[in-house]
């Protein structure tokens, strides 16, 4: 079950983090991203975190413990989006001295 609970939450935290990049990616918008605020980097970035999420779903046997998955993956999911509501992203940029994007 610890398995479960521990995978389920960073495929929370991995899909939640790929969404802003990935959107801001495909709607042509910089996001400030580690690897470089353009679109494209954004958009490859955001289906990466998508890969690693879905690869952390399998080996989670998420059948054998709906629940408590299902509430951890929710936590991992809650977690990433007040960072990124928070402006965590653009905070992360800042402390490692990259460019931020354009308005």
């Amino acid at each position: 079950m610890i398995q479960a609970i521990l995978l389920t939450f960073l495929a929370g935290l991995m899909t939640f983090n790929g969404m802003p990049h990935f959107v801001q990616g495909i709607s042509a918008r910089e996001y400030p991203n580690l690897t470089g605020n353009s679109p494209i980097r954004n958009a490859v970035g955001g289906l990466v975190a998508f890969v690693i999420a879905g690869a952390l779903i399998v080996p989670a046997h998420v059948a054998a413990h709906p629940w408590p998955a299902a509430i951890a993956g929710l936590l991992g999911a809650a977690v990433m989006t007040v960072f990124h509501a928070g402006g965590g992203a653009f905070r992360l940029n800042r402390r490692f001295g990259k460019p931020m994007p354009k308005a």
